[in-house]
């Protein structure tokens, strides 16, 4: 959530879950008056007990942490569901199978026939291309939050042309834009709407997307996830 792990970070995000946290806890004690809490920390031989609000701050704090322990974790689940958003993005513009792939379809890259360092290796390491006749498109797709200084790198090392992300630095918008690679933030608002530009620029067939969004989810995660 904060993009960090640092201690003022932890430390700012316990406090401002605390509050939260501590109504809960205290309507559970309200309704169950028996209730009592105490945190009892023992370090070489010394030993200090918590009241209440000290053992919320030092509980919170540890899950704030193990949360960014976590972020791992997610990395590996953003790997497995990146193609997935890519053909649902697809979808929503209504764009023809044939225009995309999660694989490449041995055409070359418009940056590879331009004699930019392209090879084997960094194609199997591409997340989806675009395509549009003899010319595929590589997209990198990276969920992992701003501030994440492999997300931009990662595009230049691939040579890709499109970079799709969760959340973008203010940095790695400018270094994209002065390499003219086309980006999207989807958790921007209406971020997702900036696929048009995408598909305009490598002149992909695609529709504008009418009606509700969340139908137009739900209809094509079926197709791709039909229920047996």
């Amino acid at each position: 959530m904060y993009n960090s792990a640092t201690k003022e970070i932890v430390i700012d995000a316990a406090n401002e879950h605390y509050d939260i946290l501590y109504q809960s806890i205290s309507s559970l004690i309200e309704a169950q008056g028996e209730i009592d809490l105490t945190l009892t920390i023992k370090f070489r031989g010394v030993s200090v007990d918590l009241n209440m609000n000290e053992s919320l701050i030092v509980i919170n704090t540890l899950a704030v942490k193990r949360a960014a322990l976590r972020g791992g974790a997610w990395a590996s689940a953003g790997k497995q569901t990146e193609k997935i958003l890519m053909v649902v993005l697809c979808k929503l513009f209504e764009i023809d199978a044939q225009y995309y792939s999660v694989k490449s379809k041995g055409t070359e890259s418009k940056k590879a026939k331009k004699g930019a360092k392209g090879n084997a290796d960094f194609e199997r390491e591409i997340d989806f291309f675009l395509v549009n006749g003899k010319s595929s498109y590589k997209c990198e797709v990276k969920l992992m939050g701003a501030g994440n200084s492999e997300s931009a790198d990662a595009v230049i090392a691939r040579d890709s042309d499109i970079f799709i992300g969760d959340k973008l630095s203010d940095n790695n918008k400018k270094q994209l834009n002065s390499l003219n690679i086309e980006w999207v933030e989807l958790r921007s608002k209406d971020g997702y709407r900036g696929f048009l530009k995408v598909l305009d620029r490598f002149e992909i067939p695609h529709n504008p997307i009418i009606g509700d969004l969340d139908n137009k989810i739900d209809a094509a995660l079926s197709e791709l996830f039909p229920v047996m």
